[in-house]
């Protein structure tokens, strides 16, 4: 019995230094640890106690000191062997290697949170304030932004129920912790509180408190625009998500009745005419060519078969929109042949040079650079190669038919241009101002805008026209793949079972065995 005793006492010990180790890198309690401890030593007095007279003997006698010398030397190979694990675990704790094998990249940071991560300044600090039991997701999602960039520093996890004074502290009113918590972000004398910390979330924290002098954006309405507010902003041919994207960019939102003012504000950093279907005033068109003319710029969706002079308006600015309907019965929404997708991009322009996978429309007509453009214009979008740009549109929506002929454009067919316009101003100054045009203005919408590459394409554009170079990118991965949710105790009952419950079961059951075959072999 003793020596059953002995060997669950050593196997006890053994997992209480595994569990001591493991609790340094936070991975287990350190209660299982003491627990495993105190088990061991009873179990070794246990055993010494119960053979106590027999213990005295072997110790005088030479297989004592045989056992003796061969004991030590397994005793010292274990704590060597312990020591090493030990030591590899501290490491990998203190000198983490991150790996992210997702298909869509999920648990690695997007390029535009890399790249505003690599212009800070100053240090980020971020104090996370939520239930323990909440601690594990918010912590997974702090590291990320600590492993990549040295400025942004984690202050404290903490539970604000078990440690109110940080509220006091940091100047946090209780009633801004919200229903699960927060991260307060803190930057030089700047602060704001996170609700729900995710990468989109607390990237858009960040360059709010990062980025200076906001810049202005102006929807034009007036003229049958796609509205940014009201009932009709939150209708699927609205642009309220647009305009909230925009926003989470730092961008301020403003709406433009230009018939009501003699002119562009002087704080309009863009004018975006989102779906126009109306005439504009001639005094409204003046005060366009005005703003342009003191380098303005200019992001224009337009439909197909839309009444307005802003086709004719475009030619004067370097633009050619096409009376037509680009068709593409490959590579289309469920083989919607007019919602087709775009799959080819301008592989150099600052807008387009990040995106990889699709961006869809619907209803989308050709738009190239006039013939006089010169090289002031680059085709940033295109159609797939088997789609083509459909120019008998009196047959298309009388019949329902559209066949390709040389009177079509064939594809790939650009339907987005990027570029400048160029005015002669006073003396010999020449001013440039900048003009994205779309073919489609239902790409942006409520409807489309967070399909595929839709919100990255359209934000892309507006921080081009701005010259917020550096913000353009890709926004944040969302996984396709389903995923098992666990709640922080959970996730922590299944790591304590995986490292310890199973193996612990075998080592004993193997002890057990050991013992049952030796007092066998005694009979």
């Amino acid at each position: 019995m003793s020596a059953l005793l002995g060997a669950l006492g050593l196997v006890s010990i053994l997992f209480a230094l595994a569990g001591f180790f493991m609790a340094l890198t936070g991975a287990a309690p350190l209660g299982w640890s003491m627990l495993h401890g105190l088990v061991g030593f009873a179990l070794l007095g246990a055993a010494a106690l119960i053979n106590l007279d027999g213990l005295r003997e072997r110790m005088t006698s030479g297989e004592a000191r045989r056992a003796g010398k061969y004991g030590s030397s397994s005793l010292l190979s274990s704590l060597l062997m312990i020591a090493i694990l030990g030591m590899g675990a501290f490491l990998a704790n203190r000198y983490s290697k991150h790996f992210d094998w997702s298909e869509q990249g999920v648990n690695s940071l997007s390029d535009q949170t890399l790249k505003v991560l690599s212009v800070l300044e100053q240090d980020v600090e971020a104090l996370a304030l939520f239930r323990r039991m909440d601690w594990q997701p918010v912590r997974d999602q702090l590291e990320r932004y600590a492993y990549a960039s040295e400025r942004f520093k984690v202050i404290e996890i903490a539970d604000p129920n078990e440690k109110p004074d940080l509220l006091e502290r940091y100047g946090i009113a209780p009633e801004k912790l919200g229903p699960e918590g927060i991260v307060h972000l803190i930057y030089g004398e700047e602060s704001v509180n996170v609700e729900q910390p995710t990468e989109e979330t607390l990237t858009n924290a960040i360059v709010k408190l990062t980025r200076r002098g906001g810049k202005t954006v102006y929807f034009l309405e007036g003229h049958g625009e796609n509205p940014i507010d009201g009932s009709n902003g939150g209708a699927e041919e609205g642009y309220q998500q647009a305009a909230e994207a925009l926003r989470n960019e730092n961008y301020k939102i403003e709406k433009l009745l230009l018939a009501a003012k003699s002119d562009v504000p002087e704080d309009a950093d863009v004018v975006v005419i989102a779906g126009a279907t109306r005439l504009m005033l001639d005094e409204e068109s003046d005060a366009l060519d005005r703003y342009l003319k003191r380098g303005g710029a200019v992001l224009i969706l337009i439909d197909p078969r839309v009444r307005t002079d802003l086709v004719a308006k475009l030619v004067e600015w370097g633009v050619e929109l096409g009376d037509d309907i680009v068709v593409d019965r490959e590579l289309a929404l469920f083989g919607r042949a007019t919602t087709p997708f775009a799959s080819q991009y301008a592989p150099n322009h600052p807008i387009t040079r990040d995106l990889r996978e699709y961006t869809m429309f619907h209803v989308v007509r050709s738009v190239k650079p006039s013939a006089d453009a010169g090289d002031r214009f680059t085709e940033i979008v295109l159609t797939g190669s088997e789609s083509w740009a459909e120019r008998d549109l009196e047959r298309f929506f009388t019949e329902g038919r559209a066949e390709f002929d040389g009177e079509d454009l064939s594809g790939p067919v650009p339907i987005a241009v990027a570029g400048t316009v160029r005015f002669e101003a006073m003396g010999d100054v020449s001013q440039e101002a900048r003009l994205v045009v779309f073919g489609d203005a239902d790409f942006a919408s409520n409807q489309m805008l967070g399909r595929y590459q839709n919100r990255d394409l359209f934000v892309n554009t507006v921080n081009w026209l701005l010259g917020d170079v550096e913000a353009i990118s890709v926004r944040p991965n969302r996984s396709r793949a389903s995923t098992l949710q666990m709640t922080a105790s959970q996730r922590r009952g299944v790591q304590i079972f995986a490292l310890f419950a199973i193996p612990e079961v075998l080592a004993v059951t193997g002890v057990f065995i050991w013992w049952t075959r030796r007092q066998t072999a005694r009979r």
